[in-house]
């Protein structure tokens, strides 16, 4: 018989309170995971309206659970388990995850491009429920990593600060339109999911150079521009952009603005598995601001990664990756 793993235990535990929460307080699934993840984190059950039996029910549950005993990683991939069951039941366009192996991978990337930097600043302006950021943020460790995150929806960054509360990660959220001015001085390293859409906003897109000639312009176009303004020259990003980025009408205007301030480090094909159509295929897609010292590699990093479960394609990957390193870095 099989083991239950960690992150099993605690996605139970999560989702059978999230469900009392949800069924007493008459509130969404989604609305539910957000309250047991704050009563996680401050060590009680603060839901006044629930009888004294619920509320002694689930102090027991939290109690036997015992959070602490478990690792960063597990806590993030239980809570990213219940949250993905809560947007399943009440999904729109935007609340949709990063894929845990993409954040993964990302992070395994960030901590390449930061082997031996000191004082690291990260920022994800389009944070959503955290889980890149934090995926991230457990992947290169560190005490002196300073993060921010923006995110204009209400529920989904109150899901992202609980994901950073819960991992015991120091962030600054924002919640505000990420296209307009941020409260954030200019970091090393940006990471982004990029949102894929028109930005319906057409005086605030006034103001970047990447707007559109005629109508609403591409908001993933616009998140680009903001973040190299909001990266210190010779900083990095990494944005998961959609494979028909430079297919678009306004391509050529992207790709003449990327010319002008930025260095194409690598184009990474992420796996056909991972998505349920080719027009939803994606790629990550990393830069590096220009200025003053800063040289291109002598290669952009390329490749089509197979599937992340494909022990040998992706040995050969990473041992491709290492070259590169070795040779550009």
């Amino acid at each position: 018989m099989q083991a239950v793993s960690n992150v099993e235990k605690l996605f139970t535990m999560m989702n059978e309170s999230a469900e009392i929460i949800s069924k007493e307080c008459n509130l969404t699934y989604i609305e539910a995971v957000a309250e047991t993840g704050e009563n996680l984190f401050q060590n009680e059950v603060l839901q006044d309206e629930m009888s004294e039996v619920t509320k002694k029910n689930l102090a027991k549950k939290y109690e036997q659970a015992n959070i602490s005993s478990f690792q960063k990683e597990e806590i993030r991939k239980a809570f990213q388990l219940v949250i993905l069951k809560g947007l399943k039941d009440g999904a729109h366009a935007n609340h949709q995850m990063t894929p845990d192996t993409v954040g993964l991978f990302t992070g395994y990337l960030v901590n390449k491009f930061a082997a031996g930097e000191k004082n690291i600043s990260i920022l994800d302006p389009a944070v959503g429920t955290g889980n890149l950021l934090t995926a991230v943020l457990n992947h290169i460790g560190g005490e002196d990593v300073l993060s921010y995150g923006v995110e204009v929806d209400d529920l989904l960054i109150k899901l992202a600060y609980l994901n950073a509360n819960l991992g015991e990660h120091t962030v600054q959220f924002y919640n505000q339109d990420s296209l307009e001015p941020l409260y954030v001085d200019p970091v090393n390293y940006v990471i982004c999911d990029l949102p894929v859409g028109y930005y319906p906003n057409d005086v605030g897109a006034d103001k970047f150079k990447l707007k559109a000639d005629s109508g609403h312009s591409y908001s993933h176009h616009l998140f680009i521009e903001q973040s190299l303004n909001y990266t210190k020259p010779g900083g990095y990003l990494f944005f998961i952009v959609p494979n028909h980025l430079f297919e678009s009408a306004e391509a050529p205007k992207l790709k003449a603005y990327l010319k002008d301030h930025a260095i194409v480090q690598g184009l990474l094909k992420l796996p056909q598995t991972l998505f349920k159509d080719k027009q939803h295929e994606k790629s990550l897609f990393i830069l590096q601001k220009k200025g003053e010292g800063v040289s291109a590699p002598k290669h952009a990093m390329l490749a089509e990664l197979p599937s992340f479960s494909d022990k040998a394609g992706m040995q050969s990957i990473m041992k491709q990756l290492d070259g590169w390193f070795k040779e550009n870095k």
